[in-house]
């Protein structure tokens, strides 16, 4: 972010100010109001943000116009098809890419901080066999700030290190553990000896009662759906985090706000909703039929998983994500899945109908990350849970640079107030 020599003249009624231009390294330049109320009197209005940079960040950045998602500077889909999670997880944490001594000493951090503490079993006991995932997940989360005590002291730098590698390295143990105990099924430990993404679907889909293989295509699918949905700059959850953490909150709280966040179906929930309305539309034969539908500006059916408020030409994330679900199902078949294979058929005939391409309306990462966990057997309950587990870095890499910003505040959002201006109290015989 540097200055600019333009300025940005605000006229109001007889009177005229001047506000700095601020440059960033890509993206629009932006017009710092930070003495607006006390030059002018006056605040600006905007609701959601949507017009309003809340921060500087160096993490990630995107280019909805042109389908671009850089983490560090580097293209998503390069670091999904030539990386893996955790070296994301360790470029996002620290700025760059580690080399091999590096990133063997994070993956063996990671690794050896998985398992959490043996009295947050009983924690889950306390929840109903059908709460949501998502319920359990904010509860054990912000409670962890009850056992790990070493590592809330958001000024100590090193406190911040080990609670950002337990929060990356516990957040799949607990996920796992929440969809265990709502299928009713024994909690299974993590193993060292696997892989990041291994080791979730070993904790999912084990049973104690016979030996579980690791599919290798299933965890590459399993990898790449972390790394696509590792950071996405200043969305809803994230903007949570942040806007949390600027109180002095521990990260434990920060992030367990972001999930609650995230668990909204706006946000988070959106391969779910997918997923909901493959199933709505039951059999290949009714496609056409839903395909009007979507087309009939009166009709209130939309294709979910088509388009993106971001993006205005496509997704970056789901040219990869497509290749994984294109893997998976070839791997595991569809034949005896009608949802699936609507996905499919809905995909061909959408990418084939001039309506939609020429809206850009092509299927997003939600799409086809809802495709790949339907197929290797989670609920749609677990896909935000997935997503959560994914974002903690993301959560954690911006809560992280936030807390070390000299000029940090808390935060404070203005209103435009519309209510009743003052008026006396009446007592209650006289109303």
């Amino acid at each position: 972010m540097s200055d600019t020599n333009k300025k940005a003249t605000l006229t109001v009624g007889d009177k005229t100010f001047e506000f700095p231009v601020l440059s960033p390294s890509a993206g629009p330049d932006v017009i710092d109001i930070r003495k607006l109320y006390g030059s002018t009197g006056m605040f600006t209005y905007d609701p959601s943000f949507t017009s309003t940079a809340a921060c500087d960040s160096t993490i990630t950045y995107i280019d909805g116009e042109e389908g671009v998602l850089l983490h560090r500077g580097y293209p998503i889909d390069q670091l999904a098809s030539k990386s893996h999670f955790l070296e994301v997880c360790y470029l996002l944490l620290y700025g760059e890419l580690p080399n091999g001594t590096e990133l063997e000493k994070f993956e063996s951090i990671v690794t050896n901080h998985t398992m959490v503490h043996e009295q947050m079993h009983r924690f889950f006991t306390g929840y109903r066999r059908d709460a949501h995932p998502m319920a359990i997940m904010v509860g054990t989360v912000g409670a962890m700030s009850a056992f790990y005590h070493d590592s809330t002291d958001i000024n100590d730098p090193h406190q911040r290190e080990v609670a950002s590698i337990r929060l990356i390295a516990k957040m799949p143990t607990i996920a796992a553990m929440a969809y265990k105990y709502t299928i009713g099924q024994p909690f299974v430990y993590p193993r060292n000896d696997l892989d990041y993404a291994s080791n979730f679907l070993r904790m999912c889909f084990a049973v104690p009662a016979e030996e579980y293989q690791v599919n290798p295509i299933l965890a590459r699918a399993m990898d790449r759906i972390f790394t696509l949905h590792a950071d996405h700059e200043q969305n809803a959850s994230t903007s949570t985090v942040r806007l949390a953490s600027s109180s002095g909150a521990n990260p434990f709280a920060c992030i367990a706000a972001g999930i609650a966040c995230l668990w909204g179906p706006a946000h988070g929930g959106a391969n779910q909703a997918c997923l909901e309305m493959l199933r709505e539309i039951g059999t290949v034969d009714k496609i056409p039929e839903y395909i009007a539908r979507a087309k009939d500006k009166n009709d209130p059916f939309r294709l979910m998983g088509f388009g993106h408020r971001v993006y205005k030409n496509f997704d970056p994330r789901a040219t990869v994500m497509k290749e994984s679900a294109d893997e998976v199902l070839d791997l595991l078949g569809i034949e005896d899945n009608p949802t699936l294979q609507v996905a499919k058929e809905l995909e061909k005939q959408a990418l084939a109908d001039p309506y939609f391409t020429e809206k850009k309306l092509f299927p997003n990462v939600d799409f086809y990350s809802g495709i790949i966990l339907e197929a290797m057997g989670f609920p749609t309950s677990m896909f935000t849970p997935i997503f959560a587990l994914s974002r903690t870095i993301g959560w954690i890499s911006q809560w992280k640079e936030m807390i070390e910003d000299p000029t940090m505040r808390i935060g404070r959002p203005r209103q435009l107030y519309t209510g009743a201006t003052m008026r006396d109290y009446v007592d209650v015989e006289n109303r």
